[in-house]
């Protein structure tokens, strides 16, 4: 798998996006008020009241991270939830060991 390092690296320097994959990395220690099921993936409101941002920014942040290939989405009716996409994350620190 080809990733675009550059695309990724310009998601990776914004502190809120990293934390939302770090907090996603644990789902069950920081999303556990979350209705439905973790499997889903986590549900983008659950972002928001996690941090104080506004819907619109969270969902600004997720797409990012989302176009970067760094995460997932499974739409459920009205519904987003998000998943980490570790094949991308796992090519993307083997891409940086064999060049940096």
């Amino acid at each position: 798998m080809t990733t675009d390092k550059t695309e990724i690296l310009k998601a990776l320097a914004h502190p809120v996006r990293i934390s939302f994959l770090e907090w996603m990395r644990e789902p069950e220690q920081h999303f556990c008020d979350q209705a439905h099921p973790l499997e889903m993936g986590i549900c983008s409101s659950q972002f928001g009241k996690r941090c104080g941002l506004s819907q619109s920014t969270v969902s600004a942040h997720l797409a990012v991270l989302e176009k970067a290939g760094l995460l997932t989405t499974r739409r459920v009716g009205q519904w987003a939830f998000y998943s980490r996409n570790e094949e991308t994350i796992a090519s993307f620190l083997n891409e940086l060991k064999s060049t940096l």
